[in-house]
């Protein structure tokens, strides 16, 4: 089956459980269609870079997903027709990276940048 990313963020004005609830939802959605989880995180409420919906903050969550397509649609109907999700994002990709994603990875481990000049 295809592979995929996603990354939704829901209101900031829901509690952290309720965020990570939303995450065990979609999950759920996906595996009564077919597909399964294959890995989510939850980042936090982080700060956007302009407003969404008249909010300057939101939770942050990514999932990485092995379903058909049917299901990534459903999933993406139904986060769409949600209230507390601002924005959602789905991404095919060829292969899932191991470990932790960019985001949960500390400074120090992380790649080192080219030298500034």
């Amino acid at each position: 089956m295809p592979l995929y990313e996603h990354v939704f963020i829901a209101r900031q004005d829901l509690s952290n459980t309720q965020a990570e609830s939303l995450i065990e939802h979609f999950s759920t959605v996906l595996a009564d269609n077919g597909g399964k989880v294959v890995e989510s995180e939850y980042w936090g409420v982080k700060t956007m870079a302009y407003k969404i919906n008249k909010n300057r903050k939101g939770h942050y969550a990514y999932l990485r997903s092995d379903a058909a397509a049917p299901a990534i649609q459903e999933m993406e109907r139904l986060m769409r027709l949600h209230e507390d999700v601002m924005r959602l994002l789905t991404i095919k990709v060829d292969e899932h990276e191991e470990g932790p994603s960019v985001q949960m990875q500390k400074r120090d481990e992380r790649p080192d940048r080219r030298e500034r000049r």
